[in-house]
């Protein structure tokens, strides 16, 4: 049950982290998002690539991660990057976003597919989707979209995840084209950690507190 519940837990989370934090983007939501990053990106190498290599032709896994990261360029033409901790809401917008919200969907379902019951990725998913659900929750409090949206935006965001593992599970979908999706989401993954690890910081300075969430992320993805 965990595959279903932890997806969900980490959008609450999100959403008591953003109102512990008064509604703005802190040091430790920076911090968070960058172990999350490397978090993902190690469970990606550890668990997700291994097993598709394995299973499909190595030159059609390469296309098929090289399609998920152009999938996820894609998706960001309309999300500006949400997924990687950029949300751009103007505060006195009052049409509803709906590209963000579909994109966002779109990624999350797709998520849901990389979560098995023999590998760790629910936990991935998980850290990543906390600071990612605390800085969109943040930034649809300070505009003047209606609550009820709001509302729906993050119920529909948080079941997303549950719903692609509940799909995978249940269809009849064979085993190799199972393999080719978990492909395409390691191309996601890695367009999305990859961003948030090696994005430029302010005036290109060595952040030590970010190089140590980093290395965290990394162990801690090997320990598990």
């Amino acid at each position: 049950m965990n595959k279903f519940i932890l997806p969900l837990l980490a959008v609450i989370f999100g959403f008591i982290l953003a109102i512990i934090t008064n509604k703005q983007k802190s040091l430790n939501t920076k911090l968070l998002l960058s172990f999350s990053g490397a978090f993902l990106l190690a469970l990606t190498l550890f668990e997700l690539l291994p097993e598709v290599y394995a299973h499909l032709n190595t030159k059609l896994s390469g296309l098929l991660i090289m399609c998920g990261i152009m999938l996820q360029i894609v998706l960001e033409l309309f999300s500006k990057g949400a997924e990687h901790g950029h949300v751009h809401i103007h505060k006195h917008e009052t049409i509803f976003p709906w590209m963000l919200f579909i994109s966002l969907c779109i990624h999350s379902f797709l998520e849901g597919f990389a979560i098995h019951d023999h590998n760790d990725m629910v936990y991935g998913v998980l850290v990543h989707k906390i600071p990612i659900a605390s800085l969109i929750t943040m930034f649809l409090l300070q505009s003047n979209y209606n609550k009820k949206q709001i509302a729906v935006f993050l119920v529909i965001f948080a079941l997303m995840t549950p719903l692609g593992t509940l799909i995978l599970h249940t269809s009849t979908i064979s085993t190799d084209y199972a393999h080719m999706i978990n492909a395409v989401v390691i191309g996601i993954f890695f367009h999305i950690s990859t961003t948030i690890l090696f994005e430029s910081g302010e005036g290109h300075k060595f952040n030590l507190s970010k190089f140590i969430s980093i290395i965290l992320g990394v162990t801690v993805a090997y320990l598990i």
